[in-house]
């Protein structure tokens, strides 16, 4: 436990540096600037920056709190995207007992079982349990308009914004053989390389972009920012290798891995919201949209990293 708490303060003094380095060169940027004249690009890079400090602050205080710390934080994250889902779905009068369930009866029992490690429960809860809940909570009302479409929505919902995005806190339930009390920081993994790959992205992109990927879906995704972010983000993954239970070329393919995930959920979750009329999922994080536009790479990441870790420790 020292060992873990020690090398978390280390990788948190890292991060810490990092941004401090990040806001100076941002403010420098933004002061070279005359005061009749903005640069979208600037202004966009300082947004990021300052969400980061928020988000930073608020895992580390969480971390601090331990266990259940984390798992009260998925669990805020999980409500505020199926928020964020939900208004965005073409919901009808008949669907409010399907929509009460799945936030205050099908999300509380998710967070539960993974909170007491029933393994056996929460991997299938949502896809089979809440699955088959769902339509029979809204065929009770009796309204048969577009059902298919509406169950299809919230059970959707469910399945990005509580099942995937769980799986990030049921990484501290994982027994791994000479890595007991360290699980924290296979969080800590996930999330700096998922979110890595996301700004070295847009980095790469703004400098040498020219090829666009999916315009109809997401104009500034670029093949070389998409190249330029995986190959750095993978690079910072076998880096880190040192707070995972794998080797240094392990901890570099399971960052490659978990890079793809998140940049074709990035694509997926942008295909949602084009498909409903919106540039963003809500407006929770300045700089950032919503909630789920912060956390679309880890949403389809998280569940590969788990299963990956929970079945490939023993390979390391």
């Amino acid at each position: 436990m020292t060992e873990a708490r020690s090398d978390l303060l280390t990788l948190v003094l890292g991060i810490c540096a990092f941004l401090i380095v990040a806001t100076v060169i941002g403010q420098v940027l933004q002061r070279r600037l005359s005061p009749d004249r903005s640069n979208a690009s600037i202004e966009n890079l300082n947004a990021r920056i300052n969400a980061w400090w928020v988000m930073v602050a608020l895992i580390g205080i969480a971390f601090l709190a331990g266990r259940a710390g984390v798992i009260v934080l998925f669990a805020f994250c999980s409500f505020a995207a199926l928020r964020e889902f939900v208004t965005l779905t073409r919901t009808r009068r008949a669907d409010h007992w399907a929509l009460a369930a799945a936030f205050f009866v099908v999300l509380p029992v998710q967070y539960y079982l993974v909170a007491t490690d029933w393994y056996g429960l929460y991997a299938i809860f949502i896809p089979v349990y809440a699955f088959l809940l769902m339509p029979i909570a809204a065929v009770l009302r009796g309204d048969t308009e577009r059902f298919l479409d509406r169950v299809a929505e919230v059970q959707w919902a469910l399945m990005i914004c509580v099942f995937c995005i769980s799986h990030v806190p049921a990484l501290l339930t994982l027994q791994i053989p000479g890595y007991e009390g360290r699980n924290v920081l296979l969080i800590a993994f996930l999330v700096i390389v998922v979110q890595m790959s996301d700004v070295l992205q847009y980095v790469w992109g703004k400098l040498f972009g020219r090829t666009r990927i999916a315009p109809r879906l997401s104009p500034s995704k670029t093949v070389e920012g998409f190249l330029g972010g995986v190959a750095s983000a993978t690079l910072i993954g076998a880096a880190l290798w040192w707070i995972t239970p794998f080797t240094p070329l392990q901890a570099g393919l399971l960052a490659l891995v978990v890079t793809l995930m998140g940049f074709f959920g990035g694509l997926v979750m942008s295909a949602i919201k084009r498909d409903r009329g919106v540039k963003d999922w809500g407006h929770i994080v300045e700089g950032h949209g919503g909630l789920i536009d912060r956390l679309d790479s880890v949403i389809f990441s998280a569940p590969v990293f788990f299963h990956i870790v929970r079945y490939g420790w023993s390979l390391a």
